[in-house]
């Protein structure tokens, strides 16, 4: 039996720091950032600057260093840092909750901390809704290939693997649906569709507290993407099966899909939203959870047992109001920013179709995916996906592929030269695999 310290990290790393998803053993080190403007990263080597094309883990909505968000943290740290929410509200997150309510047609928010959260939120609030209304449901049902967080309840949607089987005996049961996943020029995407909707009718048979998804991307799931039609028929056929939709638009929210919110583009109105990461443009950690006005009707009672007991003790830190309500400016300002991405994605990407080990070529605004094929390198753990991140590094291009599936996801800042080398880099490097 191995001891706790019989494995020395490797000593390259700085002795302090726990980096996360990284077995420190089989990974670089980390590298230093001195600092960040717009779509660019500089390290400690004044010769070595990176184009962040992947938005630092897709939250750098409008790149680093934005000085219209900057100045807004800046003026509201001189007037209120913090306060507690459960007793004071302030004209920050006042301001914040309308506008957010008014773009999503949802009238109730609660405030979080990050993404996971504000699924965890969603999964609560719908849990208890349904007992505060009388009835207990149990059922959840979900999607194959999703991820919606690490903390129990989220970790508990998402696609059962390594990231969390060391906890699999402690994570409550999920149903599954398939996630008919499509690219450009897919001939099965109705077959597929056809089959999940199918699925998804027979297990809401059985009464169900909700469904929830990622709208049109999975995101760590490998960039999976779907058509707005069939978010559509889910959003329909849970209506029709008196269940509840969840939309995690963590990763998909604030124009990533070409649309402000990504259930926006298959016309639908979720019953509770999760958001995070692009909320503050990515500078300060904030969650939010929208749901509609029934469902926060039915913690209205005298009864404490009816009361939604929970919080954080950042809930609506002044701060990151200030910044997410800077970030909404600029989305309304300058639309167009997200809206054009898709034709400048697609015209780099029609020049690797004509390489043989390039699959599933697939774009959703402003994000752009396709899956490697070389040999028998397949799968999450593969070295061909370090292999390229770390070529790419030395290019000049910072990139995560998840497993064989190569992507982009760069801020809105990013030029068009930017763009260009970023595919010019990928391309150099595939040709020479």
């Amino acid at each position: 039996m191995k001891s706790l310290d019989s494995n020395t990290p490797n000593q390259d790393w700085h002795p302090n720091i726990w980096p996360p998803f990284t077995q420190i053993n089989t990974s670089k080190p980390q590298i230093e950032v001195t600092h960040g403007k717009d779509a660019l990263l500089f390290t400690k080597d004044p010769k070595k600057e990176l184009i962040d094309a992947i938005s630092s883990w897709w939250v750098t909505l409008h790149g680093h260093s934005n000085e219209y968000i900057a100045n807004a943290i800046f003026d509201q740290a001189k007037n209120l840092e913090q306060v507690i929410f459960a007793d004071f509200l302030h004209p920050q997150a006042r301001k914040l909750a309308e506008r957010l309510s008014k773009l999503t047609k949802l009238e109730r928010l609660f405030f979080s901390d990050n993404g996971s959260t504000a699924v965890e939120v969603a999964l609560k609030i719908a849990f208890q809704s349904w007992q505060n209304r009388g009835e207990t449901r149990s059922q959840i049902v979900a999607f194959d290939g999703a991820y919606h967080g690490d903390t129990f309840g989220a970790m508990a949607l998402g696609e059962r693997n390594i990231f969390n089987e060391n906890f699999d005996d402690l994570m409550f049961p999920v149903r599954r649906v398939p996630w008919p996943s499509t690219w450009i020029n897919d001939d099965e995407v109705e077959n597929k569709e056809n089959e999940a909707i199918q699925k998804l009718e027979t297990l809401l048979k059985t009464p169900t507290v909700a469904v929830i998804l990622e709208p049109l991307v999975q995101g760590a799931g490998g960039m999976n993407m779907v058509r707005a039609q069939f978010i559509k028929k889910v959003s329909e056929t849970v209506k029709n099966n008196n269940s509840l939709l969840i939309a995690d638009e963590v990763l998909t929210g604030f124009g990533r899909c070409g649309s402000l919110f990504a259930f926006q583009k298959a016309k639908i109105i979720p019953d509770l939203i999760s958001i995070s990461k692009g909320l503050t443009g990515g500078f300060l950690p904030m969650g939010i959870t929208l749901c509609k006005e029934k469902i926060f009707q039915s913690f209205i009672d005298d009864s404490p047992k009816k009361t939604f007991w929970h919080g954080h003790s950042f809930t609506a830190n002044p701060l990151g109001c200030a910044a997410a309500n800077a970030s909404l400016d600029l989305l309304e300002k300058e639309p167009n920013k997200y809206l054009s991405f898709e034709e400048k994605h697609l015209s780099h990407l029609i020049k690797f179709k004509k390489l043989p080990y390039i699959k599933k070529i697939r774009v959703s605004g402003t994000i752009a995916a396709f899956d490697l094929e070389i040999g028998n390198k397949r799968g999450y753990f593969n070295n061909t996906g370090k292999e390229i991140k770390s070529l790419a590094m030395e290019e000049g291009l910072f990139i995560r592929p998840l497993g064989n599936v190569i992507y982009l996801l760069p801020p809105l800042c990013i030029t068009d030269d930017q763009l260009e080398k970023s595919y010019w880099i990928i391309s150099k490097i595939l040709d020479n695999l």
